[in-house]
């Protein structure tokens, strides 16, 4: 058996006991795993205990910090390393070789890591969904996750959801990529989406009405791919005919039909979805930003709380 690596795992999780079992399989190498639970229903906690991960659980107040945020700033890591990695992802073994060696040269802070997509059991390869970058490996006194000012919607979730790193230092890239595949059915990518397109609605308010510049990632045509899409991202939200172009631009232009009937259902949804961010945008915008707005409650998890659960 490989040996231990000195890194951190970072799994934030809820109900998740159909994707644990792989996702923590494929974590052996880590010489630590935290799971930071959101008050599981089913077996998550179960499950994790079993693999060996500390579980913490995580209320959150409707505020901020939200849930990884909040675990980079309260855990008690053992090591300078941490890999956030969520219960519908895999870190393979040839990742992980590429972890060995980014940690043992320290010549980074961070590194960003590629995730290949899996829909209806096909890896999603074009439609502008790979490469797909994410920052998932840095050293975690300097690593947190950028604000952009969504909290006063409610039906969010308490997790950070595509908000990216913000990392001072040196980053690199890893060659090898992470797998991503939710096992659980399309309920749940619906389900998953309707809350997401809450966030997203308001990143488009902010966007439009110049609220998205503080403590976050800002838009640069010639930045990183990051940076790129924030820029294109601001005149995105000014387009009129959004989900038609979602489709066309995912389907048609960055040839989303090679990956077949995956890849048509895949469009269509992202469709369905940009037109359920419209829709609650003009709610938003028509009425003063006042609908569905979270109510914060003064829930949290105590040092006391989270040194029982570790241990």
């Amino acid at each position: 058996m490989s040996s231990k690596l000195p890194v951190s795992v970072l799994i934030p999780a809820k109900n998740e006991q159909l994707n644990l079992p792989a996702c923590l399989t494929s974590l052996a190498r880590a010489d630590e795993i935290f799971m930071v639970d959101s008050q599981s229903t089913d077996k998550s906690v179960e499950i994790a205990e079993k693999y060996g991960a500390n579980v913490v659980q995580f209320n959150f107040n409707g505020r901020w910090p939200k849930k990884k945020n909040w675990s980079l700033e309260n855990l008690p890591f053992r090591n300078e390393w941490v890999l956030i990695v969520d219960c519908d992802e895999r870190i393979t073994p040839e990742l992980w070789e590429d972890i060995a060696q980014a940690i043992q040269s320290d010549e980074h802070d961070g590194y960003y890591i590629n995730r290949r997509v899996f829909f209806l059991g096909k890896w999603i390869r074009y439609g502008g969904k790979y490469p797909d970058w994410n920052l998932r490996l840095f050293k975690h006194q300097k690593g947190r996750y950028e604000n952009l000012n969504t909290e006063d919607i409610a039906n969010t979730g308490d997790n950070e959801v595509h908000e990216h790193v913000i990392l001072p230092g040196k980053v690199g890239y890893l060659k090898n990529d992470m797998l991503h595949e939710d096992f659980r059915d399309l309920y749940h990518w619906l389900e998953r989406h309707n809350r997401y397109s809450n966030w997203e609605a308001r990143v488009y308010y902010n966007l439009l009405t110049g609220n998205d510049d503080s403590g976050t990632i800002g838009g640069n045509l010639f930045g990183d791919a990051v940076q790129r899409k924030r820029f294109l991202k601001k005149i995105w939200v000014r387009l009129p005919f959004k989900p038609l172009l979602r489709f066309i631009l995912f389907y048609i232009i960055q040839r989303g039909f090679l990956d077949g009937k995956a890849g048509y259902v895949y469009g269509r949804l992202l469709s369905q979805y940009e037109y359920q961010i419209g829709v609650k945008l003009y709610e938003l915008s028509n009425y003063g930003g006042k609908l569905n707005i979270a109510k914060p409650t003064d829930a949290t998890s105590s040092p006391q709380e989270i040194q029982q659960s570790a241990s």
